[in-house]
């Protein structure tokens, strides 16, 4: 049976192998490891990389990534190709399956990723959808491995929009048993069926999950604090959206009530002067071009695991992980 990765808890069971891998394989790359740099286990597969949405981040470090890994990076644009204009999802599917390796999918209806899923004979990977972003909660959770040694006792905030990015980070924290404190205001709260899987990952790893509406009380203590644009791409319609999220900007007076070695992420691209102020984007405790370079690391584990198991295996053997 093919694998997909539509949601990040679709890799529940080795997601944090899957970091691992990641972290020591850009360490080694960057060192210049022979054995590193010679890992094509894309050799001669292309890979079509789908985008109803504008991309810089994702599209740049799915190409230079497929590229590394030995693959052939094709990216498709919407106005591009026929999908789910003149031609179904489903079809789209099936015949770029007949030419590719794997397929990642930039769209705005997570119905779509699906159906694309459900008809590919080959690995998708869910690139962002309006409900999912798992990619992006790879890159997160590395950046965190990265620069917290433990685990234990760990707190991210979340301050924002419960959106598709909450719904990935709050699965990987859970996945992982780091307690996710997000504060939401009234009526933007995450979906419930995907806290309700949050919910029941926590519990079965020994982390919490807290729902506030008090980005103060969701940050006290943290040691990470995440936020993203409050008006998503697709929302720029709402503009009295903004108007919600009133005293929900990160700024330097939120973030005196955090642990005092703490951390800012953000997915980017940033609106400075909204959800977050030049002063903390800037600051040293500012992780968040780690996490960008972060998406190309972890996706490429992402990746090798879901296309060559078998050499995703050999090179996390060869690296001396456990």
């Amino acid at each position: 049976m093919v694998k997909h990765i539509l949601a990040i808890d679709d890799v529940e069971e080795d997601f944090h192998k899957i970091l691992k891998w990641a972290i020591e394989f850009k360490r080694l790359w960057k060192e210049g490891d022979e054995v590193a740099m010679n890992f094509f286990p894309l050799d001669s597969l292309a890979v079509g990389s789908i985008y109803e949405k504008p991309s810089t981040r994702t599209r740049v470090s799915f190409e230079v990534g497929i590229n590394r890994l030995g693959g052939y990076p094709l990216t498709l644009l919407k106005n591009d190709i026929q999908l789910g204009k003149s031609e179904t999802v489903g079809d789209t599917s099936q015949v770029l399956s007949r030419f590719l390796g794997a397929m990642t999918y930039r769209c705005y209806a997570h119905a779509d990723v699906e159906e694309l899923a459900k008809h590919a004979t080959v690995p998708v990977i869910n690139a962002l959808s309006d409900k999912h972003h798992p990619c992006q909660s790879a890159a997160d959770l590395m950046t965190v491995l990265e620069h917290f040694s433990e685990l234990d006792d760990l707190k991210i905030a979340w301050v924002g929009d419960g959106n598709n990015v909450l719904h990935d980070l709050a699965l990987a924290c859970a996945i992982l048993g780091i307690d996710i404190h997000y504060a939401i205001p009234k009526g933007y709260e995450p979906d419930k069926d995907v806290m309700d899987r949050v919910q029941s990952l926590a519990e079965k790893n020994g982390s919490s999950v807290v729902q506030t509406n008090d980005p103060v009380e969701a940050v006290k203590d943290a040691h990470v604090v995440y936020t993203d644009v409050f008006i998503s791409m697709g929302e720029e319609h709402l503009k009295d959206k903004i108007a919600s999220f009133d005293g929900f900007q990160v700024n330097e007076k939120l973030v005196d009530n955090m642990d005092e070695n703490w951390k800012f992420m953000h997915c980017l691209p940033a609106h400075r002067g909204d959800e977050v102020t030049d002063w903390v984007m800037d600051h040293e405790h500012s992780i968040v071009f780690d996490q960008a370079e972060n998406r190309m690391w972890a996706q490429m584990s992402l990746l090798a695991y879901l296309v060559s198991e078998g050499a995703w295996d050999a090179m996390y053997e060869f690296m001396g992980l456990e």
